[in-house]
């Protein structure tokens, strides 16, 4: 059965490790898969949830873009746009948040972590973006939805939202109902100065994290940095629960060479920290070095990127303009 694939990406610059191999990575792969329609959004709607500057914006939808090839994606089999380029987003945002109720939002864990203490302070936005996130999906008849843990919830009220717009117009099955794809290992890349934390570009010291855009003596440099435990390494995964920093590297290097984190525990078994930093450093260069030069010849290609957000704009309003005017059907409008 043939799949249709939908994920946004938000534009926030400077893509790093975590985003590879938590999301990208696993796009390139469904790209690849010929059962398989693949549609990657850049979520630049999302992005100004919180205040952006208006040209390092435009400069990071056209680096994600640029990222997106870079890793693999292929334009020519999957589409590749940017959100606010297709208006019927907005538009059925508005329509599904009649539909979603505030019970259902106020239960969202990601607000209550990202609006802090001072919720009203906090932008609707930021508060309703995951409806937006609901007509995203919902406007492609996407079958599956790639979700990292933080997100899961999200595509749970994109489901309800799914049901109870189905069920108040009477039309079964008119908004697909999609179903999650989980990565189960390695979607949870850790900081390298604290295993405890996710990767993230927020996070103030850039030793924390492997930048897409590294150069090969920032990445051994940052390896030889990476937080670590007096131990040897262990023969047994058990032992990694209360070893936090060994854990994410050794996931690192499996995800990065397809192992399981049993077989990387067997081959570095006993090894101390050192031995492994060498390896884990060496894979990472062959891995991330051609991505971060292409990320940089592209990002010189303007007119490139901007075709390809262009063709995939024209790709993405058809289907999702022709999607909406159903909904106006439906809903009653004239």
């Amino acid at each position: 059965m043939n799949k249709k694939i939908f994920s946004g990406v938000q534009p926030t610059g400077n893509l790093h490790l975590g985003n590879y191999l938590g999301a990208i990575k696993n796009f390139v792969e469904l790209n690849k898969d010929e059962n398989n329609n693949c549609v990657f959004c850049v979520v630049d709607l999302h992005a100004i949830t919180v205040k952006q500057d208006p040209k390092e914006l435009r400069d990071n939808i056209r680096e994600t873009v640029a990222t997106f090839v870079a890793c693999g994606i292929n334009p020519e089999k999957s589409i590749i746009f940017n959100q606010s380029a297709v208006p019927a987003h907005s538009e059925a945002a508005w329509i599904l948040s009649c539909v979603a109720r505030m019970g259902w939002l106020n239960r969202m864990t990601q607000f209550k972590e990202k609006a802090g203490k001072d919720k009203e302070k906090a932008s609707i936005g930021l508060y309703s973006y995951p409806v937006l996130m609901a007509a995203d999906i919902l406007l492609y008849d996407a079958t599956h939805v790639p979700v990292g843990e933080d997100q899961k919830q999200h595509l749970e009220l994109c489901r309800d939202i799914a049901q109870k717009f189905n069920n108040d117009y009477s039309v079964e099955d008119f908004l697909k109902v999609p179903d999650p794809l989980i990565q189960k290992e390695f979607s949870r890349i850790m900081s390298l100065k604290d295993g405890t934390k996710k990767m993230s570009k927020s996070e103030l010291s850039d030793l924390s994290r492997i930048n897409l855009t590294d150069s090969e003596d920032l990445i051994v440099n940052k390896i030889k940095k990476a937080k670590t435990d007096p131990l040897p390494l262990p023969s047994d995964s058990k032992e990694l629960e209360t070893r936090p920093e060994a854990k994410n590297l050794l996931g690192i290097y499996s995800s990065l060479n397809n192992f399981t984190l049993d077989q990387t525990i067997n081959e570095f078994s006993g090894k101390n920290f050192s031995e492994f930093k060498e390896k884990l450093s060496q894979v990472l260069v062959e891995k991330i070095n051609p991505v971060a030069n292409e990320i940089k010849k592209l990002n010189k290609e303007n007119e490139y990127l901007d075709k390809i957000l262009l063709d995939g704009q024209k790709k993405a309003n058809e289907y999702a303009s022709n999607k909406l005017k159903k909904i106006h059907e439906i809903v009653g409008f004239l």
